[in-house]
């Protein structure tokens, strides 16, 4: 494509907008930026553009600027938006970043490893990148993680392969991507109010299959998952590649008496299984933890990584804060901190990992409901501490289906609310448990993101601990 003097609209500021706004005018194309928010912090975001010649409209989200060639849309804005159906009607095409960065790829780039998912896309993403490591590629986990796919492309650093954590929203945007190969971790409902469905939902998350070359990786305890590996197109000769915390089967990566198995890339399958780790190397061992390390290790064996990378590099690496972390241990009692099970189904992974809990839970549901997710942990909940603005939706399921369980509501939202928290919980647990904080809501009701909430979790916890 021939960018100079090419009329491009970029929807959105932000960690997406401005670096494909900056990226496209250092093409050449003539770049206007529109935003729906005009507060302090977008007015310094279009000063620094408007300096590169870059037009930024604020307040306006909605009208197509006049002679637009093109729409690149920032990852959340709903497909619903006005500006997109005066894009259709105009014929415009309207990409993501990510479709964009697909597009700008130069001659011999490096290929895509794909991870997309309800929940685990960015541990495993990480984890592939400790193995691809491991293995003495150059290599960097990017896109929805948080590194910009468009600053890695134009980038001056070269690559020999990518893992790339993909949402559900840049998918949508993204009709052209053609990963090496790819995982879909788990589907479970989320984001329904951007998607307006969870077939659509689905179907988004299904597109990181659409041209794989190599390898489909889906997970064998979720039927949804492989059903999107059966619909999409790929190239001739790409193989289904399922992933299971049990006994493998042929063209399967899994596990036997604490050992992570291969029986999908080696000479036999139907006869031989390749070690590549031990339950012990992967932290925390969690079941759900340990089904990431197995979708990493298939996408990393698809490119061809030798089994001792797949060791190594689980044993290197280490999760992110607020991912089922342990914070300390008080009286003999276990504090974990899973800030980031904004969802029932993260949450309901993270219980299973542990026999007797009190649980700190709420916050904002985002439409979820708890009956399933209380039903299925009822027997592990020694006692429930409930917080935030839609804790009542879980008390109202602990009443229905864990009657039995107590539990602490509290109706505050100031900034000592989850030491309170803390404390009750400490009243509730006997040696031996495990107060773990997995919400199953978002935090945005009383704290700034899911990163503050943790960090108040475990400040909480140190003081209980120099209290004891």
């Amino acid at each position: 494509m021939t960018w100079a003097g090419k009329n491009v609209t970029v929807a959105g500021l932000g960690v997406s907008g401005i670096p494909a706004a900056r990226v496209l005018h250092g093409l050449g194309a003539v770049v206007t930026v529109v935003n729906e928010g005009d507060d302090e912090r977008s007015r310094t975001q279009a000063a620094e553009l408007e300096k590169l010649g870059v037009t930024v409209r604020l307040g306006d989200g909605d009208t197509l600027p006049e002679g637009t060639e093109l729409v690149v849309t920032t990852p959340g804005w709903k497909p619903g938006k006005p500006l997109f159906a005066a894009a259709a009607a105009a014929g415009v095409e309207v990409w993501g970043d990510v479709e964009l960065a697909w597009r700008l790829r130069g001659p011999g780039a490096a290929p895509w490893l794909a991870v997309t998912g309800t929940n685990g896309k960015t541990t495993t993403v990480r984890m592939l990148a400790s193995i691809l490591e491991a293995a003495g590629l150059r290599t960097a986990a990017v896109g929805n993680i948080g590194v910009s796919l468009l600053d890695v492309v134009t980038g001056d650093d070269t690559y020999d392969v990518l893992a790339v954590e993909l949402s559900s929203y840049q998918l949508h945007w993204a009709p052209s991507l053609r990963a090496h190969s790819a995982a879909v971790l788990n589907l479970a409902p989320d984001h329904l109010d951007w998607h307006g469905s969870m077939e659509a939902y689905a179907a988004d998350k299904g597109r990181v299959y659409e041209g794989n070359q190599i390898a489909c990786v889906y997970n064998t305890a979720d039927k949804a998952t492989e059903d999107l590996v059966r619909e999409a197109d790929v190239e001739e000769g790409c193989r289904a590649v399922g992933f299971t915390l049990n006994a493998p089967a042929p063209s399967q990566l899994g596990v036997v008496d604490g050992i992570l198995v291969d029986r999908a890339f080696v000479p036999d399958r139907q006869k031989q299984a390749q070690e590549l780790a031990e339950i012990s190397d992967v932290q925390p061992p969690a079941p759900h933890n340990i089904a990431n390390a197995l979708a990493a290790a298939a996408l990393a064996r698809a490119y061809g990584v030798p089994a001792t990378a797949v060791r190594d590099g689980l044993r290197a690496f280490r999760p992110d804060a607020h991912r089922i972390e342990h914070v300390a241990d008080v009286a003999e009692v276990a504090y974990v901190d899973d800030s980031k099970a904004t969802n029932t189904h993260a949450a309901e992974a993270s219980l299973a990992a542990y026999e007797s809990i009190v649980w700190i839970a709420g916050g904002l549901a985002k439409g979820a409901t708890f009956d399933e997710l209380v039903t299925k942990s009822a027997k592990r909940l020694r006692g429930v501490v409930l917080i935030g603005a839609d804790r009542a939706l879980i008390r109202e399921a602990l009443a229905r289906h864990a009657p039995e369980v107590p539990v602490v509501d509290l109706d505050r939202t100031d900034t000592g609310a989850m030491s309170e928290a803390v404390e009750q919980a400490a009243r509730l647990a006997e040696p031996g448990d495990t107060v773990l904080m997995a919400p199953a809501c978002a935090s945005m009701d009383m704290f700034t993101n899911y990163n503050k909430r943790g960090d108040a979790f475990a400040d909480a916890v140190r003081e209980l601990g120099a209290s004891a």
